[in-house]
């Protein structure tokens, strides 16, 4: 599915900040996308915990350091059409990503709480084989009660839940929910609840996304090679 660019869209200037392998030169890329009131040179201090060679890192900027209003449990129509205006800049990213010749196999998308929550509805979406999805404490978006629509395969995409059992952004029943979901959709999911942990990133999730971004650049593609679904 192609999310169609929003009349009004909000974040359609948000800059870009790097790191790593330039895109052109990057075996893969990594799209890293902060949390509500924080930045993208917050999420992109990650990739100095992760550093593989070969990996270009992007993340974008919302606009006002938010990328839609309201919480990700109210009805979807009232965080329009901040939450359209996200999801249209993701894909952005893939594309220039895949138009650098870095298969979807290749690119990892990883997001914390807000961004956590737009990166695995961006995946529901936009199913492909993606090289690995990171949602560190968030969940699929929609009020309770939300019957999320089929548009294809994860095909076997590696999926990383993490969240405490006790977070207040963060509905533990929301998490499983997405989890199953997800595996519905044919993703590879990995959900790890941390007894009492803060709304954060622990060392545990950081270990889990070094290693899966290894294994995603251990695969047997080089650029410009593989399919990019």
């Amino acid at each position: 599915m192609v999310t169609p660019v929003p009349h009004s869209h909000p974040h359609a200037d948000a800059p870009v900040l790097t790191a790593g392998t330039p895109l052109a030169a990057a075996d893969a890329a990594v799209i890293l996308i902060h949390g509500r009131g924080a930045s993208a040179a917050d999420i992109l201090e990650l990739s100095r915990q992760l550093t593989p060679a070969g990996s270009a890192f992007l993340a974008p900027q919302a606009a006002n350091s938010t990328w839609y209003p309201l919480r990700f449990l109210e009805p979807i129509a009232q965080n329009e059409p901040y939450l359209s205006s996200a999801l249209a800049l993701i894909a952005a990213l893939v594309a220039q990503a895949e138009s650098a010749g870095i298969a979807s196999s290749r690119i990892a998308i990883v997001g914390f709480s807000q961004g956590a929550c737009l990166a695995l509805e961006f995946a529901a979406r936009h199913p492909a084989r993606y090289g690995g999805v990171y949602g560190f404490s968030g969940g699929l978006i929609g009020p309770p009660g939300t019957t999320w629509p089929d548009f294809g395969s994860l095909d076997g995409t590696p999926i990383f839940l993490g969240c405490s059992d006790v977070d207040s952004h963060i509905p533990i029943d929301r998490v499983i929910a997405s989890a199953d979901r997800l595996r519905d959709l044919g993703a590879e999911v990995d959900m790890r609840i941390y007894p009492g942990m803060g709304h954060t990133i622990n060392k545990d999730e950081i270990v889990a996304l070094r290693s899966g971004i290894e294994a995603m650049l251990a695969q047997s593609s080089t650029h410009g090679e593989g399919s990019s679904t």
